[in-house]
Order: C-alpha cells, then sequence, then structure tokens
C-alpha cells in the first residue's frame, strides 16, 4: 500500500471524515438547486447534497437518498427509488427550502450494484429481498449514515423533518447527532412489480407503509 507521504517525505496526517469539495448551481426539472459535493475520506465515496433556498438550520426538510442506479437512473419498477427521489426533490422545492443527500456507496442496501442484480435474480425465483441478500451471504442491510450525518452538520443543519419510510434513518440520525423533529411518509404508489418487495420492506424490515393495507383488504 502506497504512504501518504508529505513534501518531504515525512507522512501526512490522514483526512477523516466528509469534506466539502464543490458547490456549483444545478438547474433542474423540479427547480434550481445547488449541488454541493463531498467526498467521504473513510469509505472513499463522492456524495452531493442539492440544496434548494434558503434551508435555515432547525427542522429542515430532508431526504436520505441511497443510491440506486437500476431505479434512479433506469426507471427500475422493481423498487420505489426513482419515483421516491423524484417526489423529494419536488417537496423541497414546494416547501421552498430543503436538502436532498444522495449518498452513494447504498446501491443495494450498501451490497453493491452487482450483488443486487444477484439478489434481484434471486427474487425472480420465489425469495424476497431479505432472503436473497442472505442465500448470497450478504448482509440484509450494510448501509452506514454516518457520512450523511456529516454533510448535514457541514451544511449547518441541526434538526430536521425526515422525509422517510424508514425507522432506521431516524435512528442513525440521532445516533450521528441531529435531532429528528419529524419523520414524513414519503409513500409512493406500489404496482405489480414491487408490491411483494414492498411488503417485505414493511413485514421484515419495519419500514412504515400503512398506504399497503389498502390493497391488502380491499373495500
Amino acid at each position: 500500500m502506497t504512504e501518504n507521504l508529505g513534501v518531504f517525505g515525512e507522512k501526512s496526517p490522514r483526512r477523516t471524515g466528509v469534506e466539502r469539495v464543490v458547490n456549483a448551481p444545478l438547474p433542474t426539472r423540479y427547480g434550481p438547486f445547488r449541488a454541493v459535493g463531498y467526498l467521504d475520506h473513510d469509505r472513499g465515496d463522492e456524495h452531493v447534497a442539492l440544496v434548494h433556498g434558503a434551508i435555515g438550520t432547525d427542522r429542515v426538510l430532508v431526504r436520505l437518498h441511497s443510491e440506486c442506479l437500476t431505479g434512479d437512473a433506469f426507471g427500475s419498477r422493481h423498487c420505489e427509488c426513482g419515483d421516491q427521489l423524484g417526489a423529494a426533490l419536488r417537496a423541497v422545492v414546494a416547501e421552498g427550502g430543503g436538502v436532498v443527500v444522495y449518498v452513494r456507496g447504498h446501491e443495494g442496501r450498501g451490497i453493491g450494484l452487482l450483488g443486487k442484480l444477484r439478489a434481484m435474480a434471486l427474487q425472480a425465483e420465489g425469495l424476497d429481498t431479505v432472503e436473497a441478500n442472505l442465500a448470497l451471504g450478504l448482509p440484509v442491510d450494510a448501509r452506514d449514515y454516518g457520512a450523511a450525518a456529516g454533510v448535514l452538520h457541514d451544511l449547518g443543519v441541526r434538526s430536521v423533518r425526515l422525509m422517510s419510510n424508514n425507522p432506521r434513518k431516524r435512528e442513525a440520525l440521532v445516533r450521528h447527532g441531529v435531532r429528528v423533529a419529524e419523520q414524513v411518509p414519503l409513500l409512493i404508489p406500489p404496482c405489480e412489480n414491487n408490491i411483494t418487495y414492498l411488503r417485505t420492506k414493511r413485514e421484515r424490515l419495519d419500514h412504515h407503509l400503512p398506504h399497503l393495507d389498502v390493497l391488502a383488504h380491499p373495500s
């Protein structure tokens, strides 16, 4: 392994945590944002905070969005990720201010793109998303939110209204020193391709998805 050497050959101290690298305007179909780019020195991941308007410090509307290439870029109907990302961006624009932190390294709940595709192949054979990860010898959820919390700290955010159905995100932010004043549901109507996935998230991963009850008990 190559050592990090200074100008005169001595070791330079290794940086830790997230570092703000760039701040650029980003006009989008949803409205104008600032794209604030960060480098995670601990994991090597690059993250971006999409900031709209004047966000303040308390009760900031925030989404921590885990990277999902298949959903966000390809429009996969296997999950609701792409729709959630769009809904979150629309919500902060409607609010007049807020932050969507796009968290890299979270593909497939932290198992990587190829691991996720392998798990999807097993789901096509009848396993649910939890069973598929375990069958591959992979963790059910390997995501860490320390870098995302570091991004919020850097932006001066002390408390958030967190757009998420996942209680573990709330717990992780609190653990990393960000107060969650409110958890705001981000419910996307299910489709035929993702209803089993969503029910598994509710039943086995404790996601709060009350809108599925209508499908389970139609009137």
